[in-house]
Formats: C-alpha cells, sequence, structure tokens
C-alpha cells in the first residue's frame, strides 16, 4: 500500500511541550496501523507470500517493543517471531548461516527476526566471540545470501534501531529500578555500556558492506518509543502494494438446544481456581 494509505500528518497541538505524540493520538494512530498489519497479514497469507523483516540496533532501543505492537493483534502462525539464543556446541560447527536458514518463512508467513545473522558483525565481533576471519567471511557472504534470498521470491526488510547514549542509559537505569524489567539487563548489556565506540564502529563497517540496493538498512530514530513504533511499523506497511482482503463478518446461525439426554455432571465435583478477586 501506497504512503498515502499509511501515513498521516497530525497538528502541532498533537504533541506534548516535549514534542512527543500525545498518548491518545498515539494510541489512536497505533490501532490505525495495526488495522492495517491484519490487512498485510491476509494478502501474505492469500497470496502464499514470503517476508523476512530483520530488527537490530542498540540494546534497549525499543526493538522488542516495536515487534510486540506489530505481532499483537497478528496470527502467530503467518507473523512470526524469531529471537535464537546462544548456539549449541553442534550448531557452533554448522555453517553460519546455517540455523538462521532453517527459520526462513514458508509460503504465507512473515518472519520477524528479533536480532538476526548481524549478531556476528555486532555483538560476536565486539564481545570477542568470533574471529576477525570469521567477521571478514561474513561481510563478504552476507550480501550474497541476502541477494540469494531476494531472488527467490522472498523480500528482506532491514531496521537499525538508532540510539543515543544518554537515552540509552536513561532505559537502562529504568530497568534496574522496575522490578518487572530487570531480566532485561543482561550481562552483555552491561558490558556494552562500556563499549559504545566499538558497537558504532562495528555498525558502521556492517553498513558499509551490507547495505545493498536488493536489502538497504532503513535506521529508525529510537529516541522517542512512541515515534520509532508508528514510524517503523508504517514504513513496513509501505513497503508492500497489499490489497484490503479482510473477511467480511460471518453471519453466525442460531446455536441449536442440546439433544441426547446429555446431562452435565453436578458443579462440585470439579476443582475451581480459588477466587481472591
Amino acid at each position: 500500500m501506497a504512503d498515502e494509505g499509511t501515513h498521516r500528518v497530525f497538528e502541532p497541538d498533537a504533541y506534548n511541550k516535549r514534542g512527543v505524540l500525545r498518548k491518545r493520538i498515539y494510541e489512536k494512530e497505533l490501532e490505525r496501523l495495526q488495522v492495517e498489519l491484519i490487512k498485510l497479514q491476509h494478502w501474505v497469507k492469500s497470496t502464499g507470500q514470503r517476508i523476512v523483516v530483520v530488527f537490530e540496533g542498540r540494546d534497549a532501543a525499543g526493538k522488542g517493543g516495536v515487534i510486540k505492537r506489530i505481532s499483537e493483534n497478528t496470527n502467530p502462525r503467518v507473523v512470526r517471531t524469531v529471537a535464537l539464543g546462544v548456539p549449541s556446541d553442534r550448531e557452533k560447527t554448522q555453517w553460519y548461516f546455517q540455523r538462521y536458514v532453517e527459520q526462513l518463512p514458508a509460503a504465507g508467513e512473515i518472519v520477524l527476526f528479533d536480532r538476526s545473522w548481524y549478531n556476528r558483525a555486532g555483538v560476536e565481533r565486539v564481545m570477542g566471540f568470533a574471529t576477525e576471519e570469521q567477521v571478514r567471511e561474513f561481510m563478504r557472504t552476507a550480501p550474497e545470501f541476502e541477494r540469494m534470498l531476494v531472488r527467490a521470491g522472498i523480500p528482506i526488510v532491514k531496521y537499525w534501531f538508532s540510539i543515543s547514549d544518554e537515552e540509552q542509559e536513561r532505559r537502562f537505569q529504568a530497568r534496574n529500578e522496575d522490578p518487572t524489567k530487570r531480566w532485561k539487563l543482561s550481562p552483555m548489556d552491561i558490558e556494552s555500556r562500556a563499549r559504545w565506540q566499538d558497537y558504532s564502529r562495528a555498525k558502521d563497517e556492517m553498513f558499509a558492506h551490507t547495505d545493498i540496493k536488493q536489502a538497504p538498512w532503513w535506521v529508525v530514530d529510537a529516541d522517542v518509543k512512541r515515534h520509532a513504533r508508528l514510524n517503523c511499523i508504517s514504513h513496513l506497511l509501505s513497503r508492500f502494494d497489499y490489497p484490503d482482503a479482510t473477511p467480511e463478518p460471518i453471519d453466525l446461525p442460531a446455536r441449536t438446544p442440546p439433544t441426547g439426554g446429555y446431562v452435565r455432571p453436578p458443579i462440585e465435583d470439579q476443582t475451581f481456581v480459588p477466587e481472591r478477586y
């Protein structure tokens, strides 16, 4: 669908004094875009499309938040999120891309990679988990791997979430103070605070080798979460010329009365969860 169908311009009073879209307007716009995502989903399912979306960027840049908003109203059998953990000893002996190939979409699927094969050019390189020769081989191979997928009819949309040093630190501190989010602070996250410039250099070199015409990098300014979510989803929708294939409401028939003399067992015979609320 063209940009006109997925992007809206708001009046100045839609933003607060800090220049952030007001919550009420943000939620209304997000809901509108999520309806468009359902239309995209129907098109992908009905036509057998295969789509890959890669989410990369700084720790705490908001990749997970965008993925959550994309997937929360879609069918997980169509829009599937992949977040691979540390490779096993066996996987470490495989061709580097092998475990990612296993996760690629079949017909009628969209796969959202919450981090991807670009781990090699980022965290693995900076943290010393990959040798320089392995990194150089990745830089040579990744563009060819992606061109091969595109030639096979699997478009790749790659997003890099960019966040300032100050905003990342603020989010780290907020996570540390919130017991429900503290689990997000991994040892790698803590180490990344001390290696900001190393990650910047790694990202710049990665872009120099892998920002290709067939699968370019799209940078999302992620300092403001609400804006990043709307901008990313709107852009993703604009990449595909999908029709509105939303099914019409179903005329549900009247329920027929029970037959056959079935009698339900006494409710006292069942064990219920205690009603504490």
